[in-house]
């Protein structure tokens, strides 16, 4: 399945950064969750949330021209 905005996938966090986290997609692809999208509440910090190693349902929100994928 082709990465497109709109799409919906289940990855695997691959690392936590204070401002968000990276998520493995198909087709070997990465994408960045920004820490303000990983819930509809306030998270002040991300490591508190999500862990490496964890499954997450993530969603394409952007593709960057540079091919960096938003989720």
């Amino acid at each position: 399945m082709a990465i497109e905005v709109g799409n919906v996938f289940e990855g695997r966090v691959t690392g936590v950064k204070p401002f968000g986290a990276f998520v493995a997609l198909p087709e070997g692809r990465v994408g960045m969750v920004h820490i303000s999208e990983v819930s509809n509440e306030f998270v002040q910090d991300i490591a508190a949330v999500l862990h490496d190693g964890d499954i997450v349902k993530v969603q394409v929100i952007n593709i960057a021209p540079d091919g960096k994928i938003a989720l």
